[in-house]
């Protein structure tokens, strides 16, 4: 059984990236490697530990010839304080650094997108406006009945494959989480404020996503799909909305609070000018 834990059979993982699920998006090496270099570290530090206190197990241990008596008893030792004082300030140290610096990649928002989508949360689904072809799809919450099915039902996000994908995060109501397992990454959604990430996706097919925040009674099925597709497919997609009669975006004025001054230049130009005329 111990073993069985050990295969990554049915679970779309992998012990080479560390057991976690496989990245879809070009940024998804630096969150890999971050991961598992602290492991490493982490098993470094470990085993030096494990091996320290082994060795003064077998070395110190009490013998049949032991007069009971203390070895010498010393008040300080300064080089062994010093090592233990400055070697674990170097290791939290660089892994502040390394942290710090995926953390500033993952987050840089300083590239011209190739498409941005407006993601606005809501007790307990997701509203998605296609800015760049003036479109939009309004979620409903998942109804999670045991029956299957449930998934084709979910509102879906659709991503052009090896493009860059910029996404504006917006919150109708309270404090959501906006995450995707498989980018490797999520960033909260806010009220009032405006969060943003890129990512490019590089693998096709459908992925799930969910809210990663405790948002109330039905949080669990704040669910939605993700289908990353060609760039025809998306197009089609965007065709199909704007045939339903799903054109324009859904106002951020919907919000129960006002998107603060600071970050109203943040949001869709359209959409951003209908908020600030309502308030």
């Amino acid at each position: 059984m111990a073993l069985s834990a050990c295969s990554a059979v049915g679970v779309n993982t992998d012990p080479k990236n560390g057991y976690l699920p496989e990245g879809i998006t070009e940024e998804a090496a630096l969150v890999e490697n971050l991961w598992i270099w602290a492991w490493v570290a982490a098993l470094a530090v470990g085993v030096l530990v494990w091996g320290l206190i082994l060795w003064c197990m077998a070395a110190y241990r009490r013998r049949k010839d032991d007069d009971g008596s203390l070895p010498v008893q010393l008040q300080y030792n300064v080089p062994l304080e010093i090592l233990y004082t400055v070697v674990p300030m170097l290791m939290v140290g660089a892994l502040f650094y390394y942290t710090q610096d995926a953390t500033t990649k993952l987050q840089d928002v300083s590239q011209e997108p190739d498409t941005t989508i407006n993601i606005a949360a809501k007790q307990w689904s997701w509203d998605f406006n296609y800015v760049d072809d003036d479109v939009h799809e309004a979620g409903q919450m998942a109804e999670l009945d045991g029956k299957e099915g449930a998934e084709e039902k979910l509102p879906t996000l659709y991503l052009p494959v090896g493009e860059r994908v910029e996404f504006v995060l917006t919150s109708r109501d309270v404090i959501h989480s906006f995450w995707v397992p498989a980018f490797l990454e999520k960033m909260d959604v806010n009220p009032g404020m405006v969060n943003r990430f890129q990512v490019t996706p590089n693998q096709t097919g459908t992925f799930q996503g969910k809210c990663a925040e405790l948002c109330g009674a039905y949080h669990s099925q704040m669910l939605f799909n993700v289908k990353v597709v060609e760039r025809d497919e998306y197009d089609a997609h965007m065709q199909e909305l704007e045939d339903k009669g799903q054109t324009g975006l859904l106002d951020n004025g919907l919000n129960r609070e006002e998107i603060l001054e600071r970050d109203r230049d943040l949001l869709p130009e359209d959409d951003a000018a209908r908020t600030s005329e309502e308030n």
